[in-house]
C-alpha cells in the first residue's frame, strides 16, 4: 500500500536546490496537490532544509485574515478577492 521499504537506501535530488540525498531524509512533494493517492505515481523531493523553508508557511494571523475575508460565509470569488486584498495589505506592511 505505502510502496516498496528497500528504496531507505536509494538516492534522490532535491528540485530545489539540487543537493543528492538519501531517500529517507527526503520530503516527498507531489506537483499535483494529492499526496494520498499513491497508485502509479512518482514523487519529487525536497531536502528538509528546502521544504522548511519553501513549504513552511508563516500562520500568524491567518485565522483572523479567513474570518475578515469571509471564509465559509461569502461566496468564492468575494472570499478569494477579499482575502487576496487582505494579504497583499499584510505583505505591504512587513
Amino acid at each position: 500500500m505505502f510502496g516498496s521499504r528497500n528504496s531507505r537506501g536509494e538516492s534522490v535530488t532535491c528540485i530545489a536546490c539540487g543537493e543528492s540525498i538519501l531517500r529517507s531524509e527526503a520530503r516527498e512533494y507531489d506537483k499535483h496537490g494529492d499526496r494520498w493517492d499513491r497508485r502509479d505515481k512518482t514523487f519529487e523531493h525536497l531536502c528538509k532544509a528546502c521544504f522548511a523553508e519553501l513549504c513552511q508557511q508563516p500562520r500568524d494571523g491567518l485565522e483572523t485574515t479567513l474570518d475578515a475575508a469571509g471564509a465559509g460565509e461569502a461566496d468564492q470569488e468575494t472570499f478569494l478577492k477579499r482575502f487576496r486584498e487582505l494579504s497583499e495589505g499584510d505583505a505591504r506592511r512587513e
